[in-house]
């Protein structure tokens, strides 16, 4: 009689080393968070190194405010029509204002787009713009604007006041409000806007095409 060999229960197969891969992983994870921990880090040390050594330069070179300041005032054509209202008039009226802007800081100026409205006793006549423009350190520049007035309807009390201002005493009073964008440029660097507001009042000679009167405030800017 042939005996068969007595085999055991088969032995348990490996199991695959779970408690390498979850290490392998978490410590794949703890250095990643630890280069974006370095990396924060080191960016924001820049960014306040760069902040400081632009503090240190504002405080050194103590900038000043741009001195905008309106210069001339010249009225090339002024003329009064009736409409077919009866109680208003048509007011058609050619300025042209010249500014002058002055930089008196060691580092330059950027300006962008400005807007002048001019004003007969509150009622807008018309609107003028500058374009923007770059101005050097120590330097003075002149820009003109010209402000075309077509046929704005007055009533009749404000047109004859103003036709009497004009042909009678030969002063007509307005108001020119406008706001100036500017910012200024340290090492490249261009700080944020700041606005200037201007309000100022002039009395303008039409048979001398020339201003007789001008009274200025520019406030809102702060560098």
């Amino acid at each position: 009689m042939t005996s068969r060999p007595i085999t055991g229960p088969n032995p348990p197969s490996a199991a695959p080393n779970h408690h390498h891969y979850s290490s392998s992983s978490s410590s794949s994870s703890a250095s990643f968070r630890g280069c974006c921990c370095c990396l924060f880090l080191l960016f924001s040390f820049l960014a306040l190194l760069a902040l400081a050594v632009v503090l240190v330069v504002v405080l050194a070179l103590k900038p000043k405010k741009p001195d905008f300041d309106l210069q001339q005032v010249g009225v090339h054509y002024m003329g009064i029509s009736p409409t077919t209202a009866s109680s208003s008039a048509a007011v058609s009226l050619d300025i042209r204002m010249v500014f002058s802007a002055a930089n008196d800081n060691k580092v330059g100026i950027k300006y962008g787009e400005s807007r002048f409205t001019v004003m007969y006793r509150g009622i807008p006549l018309g609107r003028g713009t500058i374009p923007g423009f770059y101005q050097p350190a120590h330097s003075v520049r002149r820009i003109e604007t010209l402000i075309v007035v077509d046929r704005v309807s007055l009533l009749q009390a404000d047109a004859a006041d103003l036709v009497r201002d004009a042909s009678l005493n030969d002063r007509v009073e307005l108001r020119v409000v406008g706001d100036v964008g500017a910012k200024i440029r340290i090492l490249g660097l261009t700080s944020p806007g700041v606005q200037v507001s201007v309000d100022c009042t002039i009395a303008i000679s039409p048979r001398k095409q020339s201003l007789i009167y001008k009274q200025c405030g520019f406030d809102g800017l702060s560098v």
